[in-house]
């Protein structure tokens, strides 16, 4: 099963590197970074995990490489940045839509019944 957007839900670790490149272009180990810290470390990315992602979403066409941000300057010429495409940006929204929908479903099955 491939991380497209006809075909949800992406697994965790493709929707934290969709929603970690929205921004702006990243490089690995900044996806690894501010996936740790906008899940305030409860989510890591380990590098076979984060490449094996990267790989099948560059495949799939979700993301694409690009250049490194204006005003970072590369200093290594082997990195590699990543940034979302358009059908990239549509599947993270898809299923951030989608995990919406179970959390809302989850809060009124766990809100108690009023007796009566």
């Amino acid at each position: 099963m491939t991380d497209t957007p006809g075909n949800v839900p992406l697994s965790p670790a493709a929707f934290h590197i969709l929603v970690a490149v929205a921004g702006e272009p990243k490089h690995g180990y900044g996806i690894m970074k501010e996936v740790a810290a906008a899940t305030s470390g409860q989510v890591k990315l380990h590098a076979g995990t984060l490449y094996t992602t990267i790989k099948r979403l560059l495949d799939d066409g979700l993301i694409r490489e690009t250049s490194a941000p204006p005003g970072v300057a590369s200093d290594d010429e082997r990195r590699r940045y990543y940034a979302l495409t358009p059908d990239g940006r549509q599947a993270a929204e898809t299923e951030l839509a989608r995990l919406q929908s179970i959390v809302e479903r989850a809060a009124d099955s766990l809100r108690p019944n009023p007796i009566g």
